[in-house]
């Protein structure tokens, strides 16, 4: 990746907070206002009565931050290692393009008997092509490792060298306009969710503005 791009660590094990929120509102205005991708590092998952401090308000702000993130006029990348869970797993689920080490496991946290409800269960319901395997991590807990997240493409790519993995898949998303990935990605989340009349105007919009832009490029 380029030394523009943000860099972010996001750590499962610790606590939803402010500070954290922020952290990723700040790296969205980066790319925002200069283009480029946000790389981000997520490992861990929750430990102990982690669930105890939270509020309802927090937490919203966070599925917002998240929300902002998801729909940037940039590429996001993130590489998985370890146990991701919680504010991990939900940045993950959240990113364009995923690269896992053998280690990972994604899981959702449990808390008073039950996994934890948050946006997580709704992005690994719309993503995954697996249905037993994330009716047992929803349902039960139970890990995704990392060749079942791989075959049920929750991740793109399980690799023994992340570096060189980041480092090919800065090259491929090169070629990629901001706002135009951000118009595409927004037409494929909409495919399961309206029906194809009300699609169509969206797609012909799109295909007019890439016909302009062809033309323009021609032209100069």
């Amino acid at each position: 990746m380029d030394n523009d791009s943000p860099v972010l660590k996001v750590d499962g094990r610790r606590p939803l907070s402010a500070d954290r929120i922020d952290a990723i509102g700040e790296a969205c205005e980066l790319a925002e206002a200069h283009g480029g991708r946000i790389v981000l590092h997520v490992s861990g998952t929750p430990e102990g009565p982690w669930a105890d401090d939270l509020t309802v308000s927090l937490v919203s702000k966070w599925e917002r931050a998240l929300r902002r993130l998801e729909r940037l006029p940039a590429a996001t990348v993130a590489v998985a290692d370890g146990d991701c869970g919680g504010p991990a797993l939900d940045a993950l689920l959240a990113t364009d393009y995923r690269i896992a080490t053998g280690s990972v496991r994604l899981v959702l946290p449990v808390s008073n008997g039950a996994t934890w409800p948050g946006m997580a269960l709704y992005r690994l319901g719309r993503q995954g092509a697996g249905a037993a395997v994330i009716r047992r991590a929803v349902l039960f807990g139970t890990p995704v490792e990392a060749a079942e997240a791989l075959a049920v493409q929750l991740v793109d790519e399980v690799v023994d060298d992340p570096a060189r993995a980041l480092e090919l898949a800065g090259e491929r998303l090169t070629a990629m306009a901001g706002s135009e990935l951000a118009i595409r990605r927004q037409l494929m989340l909409e495919a399961s969710t309206i029906g194809f009349e009300e699609a169509l105007g969206a797609h012909l919009a799109a295909c007019d503005r890439a016909l302009r832009r062809a033309a323009v490029g021609v032209a100069s």
